[in-house]
């Protein structure tokens, strides 16, 4: 069982890399309908994932539990430790792209947040935060 869950979760991981990979190119296009449309899938393939995770760390765990004098390196062979190794290297890789789209996504919102802010002038309002003033050009006269 071990087995059939370290392949799926590595599938899941690739699905959330392709999914990003996705996103990244959509942000850099301003196709931000299709990155909201992903939105449900990425948070189901993240759900199953972390279920996926929880069943490896029950299964390694009952390992340890039923061998309690073996070493990790005894009770894995090779084959899963391979699979852990590829499970690590795909968070890492998932981990990069998702702190280079981090940097789209913050761009793209400080430019609207710029943007609605030469729209409609803020000011501050303490440490409250910022109450919008009243616009010329939206301003309703009786």
């Amino acid at each position: 069982m071990l087995n059939h869950y370290l392949d799926k979760a590595a599938e899941d991981l690739q699905s959330l890399i392709d999914l990003t990979q996705m996103d990244i190119e959509d942000i850099k296009a301003a196709r931000h309908d299709a990155m909201f449309e992903r939105i449900k899938t990425k948070e189901h393939t993240l759900v199953t994932f972390e279920n996926r995770k929880a069943l490896i760390d029950n299964e390694i765990s009952n390992l340890v539990k039923a061998h309690p004098d073996s070493e990790m390196e005894d009770l894995l062979d090779a084959t899963i430790r391979q699979k852990l190794s590829v499970l690590r290297e795909k968070l890492e890789e998932l981990q990069a792209l998702n702190r280079y789209y981090a940097r789209f996504v913050i761009t793209v919102g400080e430019f609207y947040n710029t943007l609605y802010e030469e729209m409609l002038p803020v000011e501050k309002d303490g440490y409250t935060g910022k109450n919008a003033k009243l616009a010329s050009f939206i301003e309703v006269r009786a």
